[in-house]
């Protein structure tokens, strides 16, 4: 899969692939925790649609809103030995929940906590077994 349209547009569409490719692993994981758990639910009319929407608005606040979560809390996270950032992307989380409205239902804050700890431990793995292969043979060719 090589599009080569210009110099500075290679680099482009490459950032691009590569940000879909994670957006899709994610979404996967997203899937993956709701239905094996059922700890949370998404609207099973469109269950992928809404999970990458989902996935979409996590990687937004992520770049956005958790930089500054993380820096005002940051002696809070270290008294608690790391615990806490946790508990700042629960709150991520929380807020997609508030802005799918009715797509995406976190029933329990307990449970979101145990949602995020979930979420970053499947996105890890998935990242390191499919991931970062598939890119890797990507940018091989």
């Amino acid at each position: 899969m090589k599009l080569i349209i210009g110099v500075g547009t290679k680099a482009r569409l490459n950032k691009i692939i590569e940000w879909l490719i994670y957006m899709v692993g994610y979404t996967v994981s997203f899937i993956i925790i709701s239905r094996l758990f059922g700890t949370f639910q998404i609207n099973d009319e469109h269950v992928i649609l809404y999970s990458f929407f989902a996935v979409v608005l996590i990687f937004i606040l992520n770049k956005t809103i958790k930089p500054i979560l993380v820096k005002l809390t940051l002696p809070l996270t270290g008294i608690t030995m790391g615990l806490f950032y946790f508990v700042i992307n629960a709150f991520i989380l929380k807020l997609v929940d508030i802005m799918l409205v009715d797509k995406l239902n976190f029933t329990s804050s307990w449970r979101l906590f145990f949602i995020a700890i979930l979420l970053a431990i499947t996105n890890a793995i998935i990242e390191e077994l499919i991931i970062k292969p598939i890119i890797r043979r990507f940018k091989k060719k």
